[in-house]
């Protein structure tokens, strides 16, 4: 995945181009970076501000664009009138996801935009933007709009809304003591989504937001499991901030659950599989990553919904979250006792050219016929699953890459491979549907 950071440089990093690479990178995605001017800032001031040349910021947008496949992009500071019409010129006619972060001032204080472009990011920015994501100093900066009540909050969304983006975030209201909540107006739709405040001022987290959403979004995430898995992981930025300066803290954005990384940017891989759409059964498509000796599915990371078809493309309709997945887990479990270093496993939809093909691949495959199945396994709810793994497996002496089943009635046919981590499924799997 290929995600493009417009924005200023922060010689702290703390915020900024700096920044959002350093949350690409963390995410598995491959991070480009169009600078719109260069600050001068620390932890504890601001400087000065020296803006881009529009040639050489048309010149970064053309090298970008022309070399990559693009599949997000973040907007954040533009400072001037001359770089907004830059980026609106060469951004118009592209159908991709962009983020705009309005960049007003920076945490120490420093004026971000002059006065005399503000009319020009909103006639020109805002329309190009699938979300804008205001904090609430932000939304009344450019709505004019007190924010003092629940009215008021609606009022000022719907005011940049009709500015031309269909999707407005306000972040960071402290509607409860121990809460920070996101407004989010999604079309006609609005709700709230709350979690845990942390009372420590900072450097970065609005950055940490806006690029992980962006990453969200271009995992073809819903807004409002985007909002979740961006709230969350800025939520983790601003626990571990560190004072790494002589001022305010930095957010650090390091991630230590290396399996959430791992599978993350294995289902991203897999989005991507020309064709893929096809292999994805009635029942959908989940995809699980174990910690090392799991006891439970609980142990197991999944999508607590599942990956869908629609029409000739897949969307992650869920969040990646321990004891998500129910069926794959159980799968993935039982093998896992019998071989611990299977960690990882998928589900495809069965059919005999996808079994012929793994035979031609020598794959090892294992199968079992459902109509052979217990009753007392079919009558418990999840035993199904557990049974045919063990029957399948039970005179085997290395684990198989695939076991297979064709149905019974009402049972859908379906395929699960195997693997030690979902980076190798992917590795199997994109041979096998080139």
């Amino acid at each position: 995945m290929n995600l493009l950071s417009i924005g200023g440089s922060d010689p702290s990093s703390g915020a900024g181009i700096q920044s959002d690479i350093k949350t690409f990178d963390l995410l598995n995605a491959h991070g480009l970076t169009v600078i719109t001017a260069i600050t001068g800032q620390n932890t504890s001031s601001f400087g000065m501000i020296e803006p881009v040349s529009q040639k050489i910021l048309k010149s970064q947008l053309d090298s970008v664009m022309t070399d990559f496949k693009i599949d997000g992009i973040k907007i954040g500071m533009v400072y001037n009138s001359e770089i907004i019409k830059t980026i609106y010129r060469e951004l118009k006619n592209k159908k991709i996801i962009i983020v705009l972060d309005p960049i007003i001032k920076s945490t120490t204080g420093g004026l971000l935009i002059e006065k005399t472009a503000i009319s020009d990011f909103k006639k020109f920015l805002i329309p190009l933007a699938t979300v804008i994501t205001p904090n609430k100093f932000e939304a009344e900066f450019l709505s004019k709009i007190k924010i003092d009540s629940k009215k008021s909050l609606q009022n000022a969304a719907q005011k940049i809304q009709s500015m031309g983006t269909k999707n407005i975030v306000i972040t960071g209201l402290e509607i409860k003591n121990d809460q920070i909540s996101d407004f989010i107006l999604e079309g006609k739709n609005q709700y709230t989504l709350s979690g845990k405040k942390i009372p420590k001022i900072n450097h970065g987290s609005g950055c940490n937001y806006s690029s992980s959403l962006l990453f969200s979004l271009a995992s073809r995430n819903s807004l409002k499991n985007a909002v979740k898995f961006s709230k969350q992981f800025t939520y983790n930025s601003i626990k571990n901030a560190k004072s790494v300066g002589y001022g305010i803290d930095i957010t650090q954005i390091k991630d230590k659950d290396l399996i959430h990384t791992e599978l993350t940017h294995a289902i991203n891989k897999f989005i991507e599989i020309k064709n893929i759409y096809k292999n994805i059964p009635e029942c959908q498509t989940n995809f699980v990553f174990s910690k090392k000796n799991p006891k439970s599915i609980k142990d197991i990371l999944g999508i607590s919904g599942r990956i869908v078809k629609t029409g000739n493309k897949i969307t992650v309709a869920g969040d990646l979250s321990y004891g998500g997945s129910k069926h794959v887990a159980t799968a993935l479990i039982t093998m896992n006792k019998k071989y611990p270093d299977i960690r990882s496993a998928i589900n495809l939809k069965y059919n005999k050219e996808t079994i012929s093909k793994l035979r031609k691949e020598k794959w090892t495959i294992s199968s079992y016929d459902r109509n052979a199945e217990p009753k007392n396994a079919k009558t418990k709810e999840g035993s199904s699953v557990g049974w045919g793994i063990k029957y399948a497996i039970k005179n085997l002496e290395e684990p198989p890459d695939v076991i297979y089943h064709k149905g019974d009635f009402g049972k859908e046919p379906m395929i699960i491979i195997f693997a030690k981590t979902p980076t190798l499924i992917i590795e199997k799997i994109s041979k096998l549907f080139i």
